[in-house]
């Protein structure tokens, strides 16, 4: 079953000049897959993540997220759809500094009004499939970004939602931080069955994926596909984006 269905997306950006952001896309995700969007600077794969997200509406073309269209609702039904069906975790975490590490990972629960023992055995699992029991009653400035990465990650997979979307996971993060983070998102997608849609110009990351598809000028311009052999991946990601005019000061810092 594919749980993300995109078909003939356009986004164009009115103004003095009309800027088409995106092109013909089409793509679709099947359920429990981790998929990779890659490309230049200003390639429009943020673009499409905001239309899978519903941040932004698409000019044309069809969004379909387990079976229902999105654009479609009425902005409460929309509310809630993004609350129950969508997990977001962001290159600067977005984390609430007033509340501790389990308000923060809890707080999709909270709006939904859950009960208590629920969410307490929902932030157990979690908590414990991410390594953070540790710091639950710490204060998100007094933990390290790796944490807060996987504190994210956490309220992100709480409500155990059809599709998690990743926008530069490991910007923000170090070499060993980005390597825990990613091999979390892999042990999620590999335990759990989740499925990942993440933006990434960063190989190290991209390596972990399924598959990779690279936007180039707002058009899909190539899609590569794992194996069994992550090394050969992550060489095979630089060629492409080399090929595909991923720009050289991007590539300059990477390990395996």
């Amino acid at each position: 079953m594919n749980v993300l269905e995109v078909t003939a997306l356009n986004k164009v950006y009115p103004g003095k000049v009309h800027t088409q952001a995106l092109t013909d896309i089409h793509l679709s995700i099947e359920q429990g897959e981790f998929v990779g969007v890659m490309g230049p600077s200003g390639s429009g794969k943020t673009t499409l993540l905001n239309m899978v997200s519903t941040i932004d509406q698409p000019s044309s073309g069809e969004v379909k997220i387990g079976g229902s269209n999105p654009y479609r609702m009425k902005k409460k039904e929309l509310a809630l759809f993004r609350r129950r069906q969508l997990g977001f975790v962001f290159q600067d975490f977005n984390l609430l500094e007033t509340l501790t590490v389990a308000e923060n990972i809890v707080l999709p629960l909270t709006l939904d009004n859950r009960k208590l023992a629920e969410m307490d055995a929902l932030l157990g699992k979690v908590a414990a499939r991410l390594n953070i029991k540790d710091i639950l009653n710490k204060r998100t400035y007094e933990i390290s970004g790796g944490q807060r990465q996987r504190t994210a990650i956490a309220r992100a997979i709480i409500s155990e939602p059809a599709i998690l979307l990743a926008d530069e996971p490991t910007g923000a993060l170090d070499s060993n931080s980005s390597r825990i983070v990613m091999e979390s998102l892999e042990d999620i997608n590999r335990r759990e069955g989740t499925t990942l849609m993440l933006v990434t110009h960063d190989p190290l990351a991209a390596s972990y994926c399924h598959r990779i598809v690279f936007i180039k000028d707002g058009k899909l311009a190539a899609e590569i596909h794992r194996g069994d052999n992550r090394q050969a991946f992550f060489q095979k990601i630089i060629d492409t984006l080399s090929f595909w005019g991923g720009n050289g000061h991007e590539l300059s810092s990477i390990r395996v």
